[in-house]
């Protein structure tokens, strides 16, 4: 026996190959983490980026109170569908991009925290409904993107469902705009 497992430190022709299967799992976990990582960042600057041109739209005149919901779930969606498409049950349901939109009589009465019960997002008093010709309008977008990597996972998820079912990324946009006297 001590002869066989002295043959077998003994002989190199496999060391290659067992050195690449040792190491290949950690960097392909790396790799795609750090691909996971970019690719939600990304997707985040879209989310910050669509809610920015939403509150121009509302600013301008362009989108007004008389907007149903579902109409401006939709065009938020065509804002950020190129990383987060909305099916048309998101657009009527939300269950992973819920937004608010609000208009308050001055700054000082906007709210300042990420509405949480628990370690879950607070939708509760969440409506689409900004105000007319020079209001103070906030829109706030809030999307659940669900981390693929479990590398990754413990250190970016922020956001946990009630019943603990999902741990996802809670990406948060905010933009506050008082809208012009349009016609």
């Amino acid at each position: 026996m001590k002869r066989l497992f002295g043959r077998f430190l003994a002989r190199r022709d496999g060391a290659t190959a067992i050195e690449i299967a040792l190491l290949s799992l950690p960097f392909f976990a790396i790799v795609f983490a750090s691909l996971e990582t970019f690719v939600a960042f990304s997707a985040e600057q879209l989310l910050a980026n669509a809610t920015e041109a939403m509150a121009r739209k509302i600013r301008t005149g362009e989108i007004r109170s008389n907007v149903t919901q579902e109409e401006f779930r939709r065009a938020f969606c065509d804002e950020i569908s190129i990383l987060m498409p909305c099916s048309a049950d998101e657009v009527k349901t939300p269950s992973k991009l819920y937004l608010d939109v609000r208009s308050f009589a001055r700054f000082a009465d906007i709210p300042k925290t990420i509405p949480l019960v628990g370690s879950d997002l607070d939708t509760s008093s969440f409506r689409i409904a900004p105000g007319g010709k020079q209001t103070i309008n906030i829109v706030r977008a809030y999307y659940r993107w669900d981390i693929v990597t479990d590398l990754v996972r413990p250190y970016v998820s922020n956001i946990r469902a009630a019943d603990g079912s999902r741990q996802n990324y809670l990406m948060i946009a905010t933009a506050v705009v008082q809208n012009e006297d349009y016609p």
